[in-house]
């Protein structure tokens, strides 16, 4: 790989208002994230979170996805090069992030009128099929902000759900923030149920679906800010089906 950076190039993107200088080892990378490019107002911030890859670093993810595919009961897949850069470098920006009052969710954010749901449960629950729903049964109204890892501002009074590039199998989202109103957990039932939560209820499974950085100046931060957002946002608990009806008994209980 010694003639890997022979196609390196650096791109300026701004996630959840933050600016974020990425150096990339392959121009897929500039082409994933260019969605997201920074204005030139907005490259001229000072103090940008500054990304670079390193070639080793692809073999780590490569590690990684084949644990978790093995957790899951899936074979190993060996994904390109490209992949794993990207993978790698939201890495990167998940470590650093927490710093900066944002934490990376392992979750499918949609928004209706304009305010953000935050659907999470563990893999191959269905989240994405869920908000499959909601823009079936809202329509127009509805809106994807991002179907698998969206960022999520936390401050005293406000809680902000932001669309990044890393959007899901289905590549939903929108460059956008909406007021996240509330976090839903996610499972499988015949009837459709749903009713408010205290979040230590969901405490186990909500330090699972938040990246935790490596770092322990980013864990402290990070868990900092798990117990600002459980202050923040209403927590519930959603039993559902795959009928349409599930978006509707969602909506009107949490709304």
């Amino acid at each position: 790989m010694s003639d890997v950076r022979m196609n390196e190039k650096f791109i300026h993107v701004t996630l959840a208002e933050e600016p974020v200088e990425v150096h990339c080892l392959y121009p897929q990378t500039v082409d994933f994230l260019a969605s997201y490019r920074s204005t030139k107002e907005q490259q001229e911030v000072e103090d940008p979170i500054r990304v670079e890859v390193q070639p080793e670093e692809l073999e780590t993810e490569q590690i990684k996805s084949d644990r978790e595919r093995e957790l899951e009961g899936l074979p190993k897949h060996i994904w390109p090069k490209e992949y794993l850069e990207q993978l790698a470098v939201y890495r990167h920006i998940a470590d650093e992030i927490p710093k900066r009052n944002v934490i990376l969710f392992h979750g499918s954010v949609i928004a209706v009128d304009g305010e953000g749901y935050l659907f999470t449960a563990v893999s191959g629950t269905g989240k994405s099929t869920h908000t499959r729903l909601w823009r079936k049964y809202f329509g127009d109204r509805a809106e994807m902000i991002n179907d698998d890892k969206p960022l999520i501002r936390i401050e005293e009074g406000k809680v902000l759900a932001y669309g990044t590039p890393w959007d899901g199998k289905h590549h939903l989202s929108t460059n956008k923030a909406v007021p996240l109103k509330a976090i839903c957990f996610l499972d499988r039932g015949v009837e459709n149920e749903i009713h408010q939560i205290d979040p230590m209820e969901k405490y186990p499974m909500l330090l699972q679906q938040i990246y935790r950085p490596k770092t322990a100046e980013g864990l402290t931060c990070t868990m900092h800010l798990i117990d600002l957002l459980m202050k923040e946002t209403k927590f519930y608990h959603l039993h559902c089906n795959m009928d349409i009806e599930a978006a509707e008994v969602a909506w009107n209980g949490m709304h």
